[in-house]
């Protein structure tokens, strides 16, 4: 594989120190797509003689990106740009919906599908006596070729033909609309923990890497609480944006 060979416009008298000039500059190839994901960087010594600056300025700049998830150092190959972020407005909408929207490519591996009792916590969202059996889903959902989230999803029987099939082709929400489910307001809560050995070996990370969590509950027109979710996401590779209006 051929090193990627970017131009730089670097300005060596601004108090922006140059290590982080050539971060931005960097990952702002990445995001307009000019470096693609699996785009190899040339190596440290070779783009620190080019631009004229230290090795130390370069690693520095290479490590910053590398922390937020945009290169990867691979032995034998070299710093390599990985998969983009994905950036998620805060919506009700499906993860599926917002990929293929964003032109990501969504494939989905159905891990589970099946009946399963309601334990005291999705008992007490979906609003059903305790041991109620309710439809459980498990789901590894992918975009452009690489694991993004784990999917976990509880809802009451009978509401949609839910199959892994029709899973694996399309988004659970796209399904229920279908089914005639009129969504219309959920309560979410996201926050973050580690990794657990079978979320790191699913998702492709490192065990114990940061993971973005979300557990949502979505109502119909109607009041019902009609899909619960909890939900996992690669902090690498997934963001969520909000906007915030003064009231």
């Amino acid at each position: 594989m051929t090193s990627t060979r970017l131009e730089f416009d670097l300005d060596r008298s601004s108090p922006v120190p140059l290590y982080f000039q050539v971060a931005e500059q960097i990952s702002e190839a990445i995001r307009t797509g000019e470096l693609t994901p699996g785009s190899r960087l040339d190596n440290e010594i070779l783009l620190a003689d080019r631009l004229g600056l230290s090795r130390p300025t370069i690693r520095q700049a290479i490590q910053y990106l590398v922390d937020k998830g945009l290169l990867v150092r691979k032995r034998g190959v070299g710093t390599q740009v990985v998969h983009g972020q994905v950036k998620r407005s805060v919506e009700l909408t499906s993860l599926y919906d917002d990929l293929r929207r964003a032109g990501q490519d969504p494939a989905t591996r159905v891990l589970s599908i099946g009946t399963a009792a309601a334990d005291e916590t999705v008992a007490g969202v979906l609003a059903v006596p305790i041991g109620t059996e309710v439809l459980h889903l498990e789901r590894l959902r992918f975009a452009a070729g690489e694991p993004l989230a784990l999917l976990r999803n509880w809802l009451p029987l009978g509401l949609a033909p839910l199959t892994a099939d029709a899973l694996t082709e399309r988004g659970l929400y796209e399904l229920l609309r279908s089914a005639g489910v009129r969504m219309r307001v959920a309560n979410q809560r996201i926050g973050a923990r580690a990794a657990s050995p079978t979320e790191a070996r699913l998702l492709g990370e490192r065990r114990g890497a940061p993971l973005l969590t979300m557990v949502r509950t979505t109502y119909d027109d109607q009041g019902r609480a009609v899909e619960h979710g909890s939900h996992a996401y690669r902090a690498s590779h997934y963001s969520l944006e909000v906007t915030l209006i003064e009231r």
